[in-house]
């Protein structure tokens, strides 16, 4: 399986010199932990970093004094992003997950544009299915065997 086909192609965005507040609100008003934080150039938006309700906690709320006001998403996202292209396979992006320890990766196209997002919580829905479907594979192995050998 493909990243592309896996992937939320709805992503969450801001640009580095948007306020934390707009970007706070940003994640609140679409239920997410995260944005991409991009840089369009030629009409392509292309991730340069990633901005998690983490990132907001440790640059506001840990730092006396710090007013979110006075802080731009430049200045409190992670800017050494993990990606994943969109071909790459499902085992690929696991493996850049479990490297890089991150929950997120921005999937990219062959331009560097932004394409989408996976989740750790969408490897896990299709992990979670293709092991129910084995489990089903074993159950019915199980069945015919007994229909097909009498009993001793």
């Amino acid at each position: 399986m493909k990243v592309r086909d896996l992937c939320s192609p709805k992503v969450v965005t801001a640009e580095p010199g948007a306020s934390l507040r707009e970007a706070a609100l940003a994640m609140r008003n679409q239920h997410v932990g995260a944005l991409i934080v991009v840089e369009k150039k030629d009409g392509v938006a292309r991730p340069v970093g990633i901005l998690t309700d983490r990132d907001i906690v440790v640059a506001v709320v840990a730092v006396p004094g710090a007013r979110p006001e006075g802080i731009r998403v430049g200045d409190a996202m992670s800017t050494d992003l993990a990606t994943a292209r969109e071909d790459d396979g499902l085992f690929e992006a696991v493996q850049r997950m479990s490297e890089r320890a991150v929950r997120r990766l921005p999937v990219v196209g062959t331009d560097g544009g932004l394409k989408g997002i996976v989740s750790l919580d969408d490897v896990l829905r299709v992990l979670a299915a293709e092991l129910g479907q084995l489990a089903e594979a074993l159950r019915w192995g199980r069945m015919r065997e007994r229909e097909k050998r009498a009993k001793l």
